[in-house]
């Protein structure tokens, strides 16, 4: 699942041949609000960003972040509801406190596992009222917080919520990777591949080897478009103009046919008078 942040960004997706994607937070702070993924990003905000996102693709499953569902288990079931009113196909909702970080930075705190099974049972159980539900990932950033150990075991209760898979976040070595595949075998588990980001950057195939069946990459677009965006911005400023340069850049009809014009056009003509 490589991670989106916008309806383009979603449909760029799509066109590369993916069938799913991730919503991400670290993404959408950063490009809604320009600030870093520490806690900023709120529940409507997101749900604004997953609705536009999902409208404008429906032939895209988007897993939409959900940080720590903002706030306890009742949050938690609102929550659900918008995401699932976005038309999301799945959540991810960690147990990290509020304001919450990304899983690769540092200084994290996760609440007592009582409170965040609470809410995983709140989401679980909104979901299935719901016809066609929604996917739930229980991710835990124990890893970090706490110790391997205390991520595991949280993961393990978690899975007896009826959670659809399990997100032990920030594993630093392929030997912690396998130790918690080993410990929670029959249930999908889910691995996040930072660029430059603390767990080791594996393949599918390789992942899929050592038992995780969820792939996401996060941030894989959002740093792509950042680096090519500052290198075109540096050849603006200093040449004022890009005409040396088209290769770096799609072409105006290329643009045009990735937000569908054609189709649109045609909508326009049917009903002129």
């Amino acid at each position: 699942m490589p991670g989106v942040w916008d309806a383009l960004s979603a449909r760029l997706v799509h066109r590369a041949g993916f069938g799913t994607a991730f919503v991400s937070g670290y993404a959408v702070s950063g490009t809604l609000l320009g600030v870093p993924d520490i806690g900023y990003l709120t529940q409507t905000e997101m749900a604004e960003v997953a609705r536009r996102t999902c409208g404008a693709n429906p032939d895209l499953d988007l897993v939409v972040d959900a940080d720590t569902g903002y706030g306890n288990p009742l949050n938690t079931v609102r929550t659900v509801e918008m995401w699932l009113q976005a038309g999301a196909s799945g959540i991810f909702l960690e147990d990290q406190v509020w304001p919450k970080r990304c899983g690769h930075m540092a200084g994290k705190q996760v609440i007592e596992r009582a409170d965040w099974l609470a809410k995983l049972q709140a989401a679980v159980q909104t979901a299935e009222r719901h016809a066609g539900g929604l996917h739930v990932t229980a991710r835990t950033d124990a890893r970090a917080a706490v110790s391997l150990d205390e991520a595991i075991e949280r993961a393990r209760m978690a899975r007896d919520t009826g959670v659809d898979a399990l997100f032990v976040e920030a594993p630093e070595s392929i030997a912690e990777l396998e130790q918690i595949a080993t410990a929670l075998p029959g249930i999908t588990l889910v691995a996040n591949m930072v660029e430059t980001g603390k767990t080791p950057l594996l393949n599918p195939a390789e992942l899929a080897e050592l038992g995780f069946r969820l792939i996401v990459s996060p941030l894989s677009l959002l740093f792509s478009v950042v680096k090519a965006a500052q290198d075109s911005l540096d050849i603006l400023h200093t040449e004022g103009t890009m005409r040396g340069h088209l290769d770096r850049m799609v072409e105006f009809t290329g643009f045009t046919d990735i937000v569908g014009l054609d189709r649109h056009l045609a909508i326009e003509q049917q009903y002129r008078n």
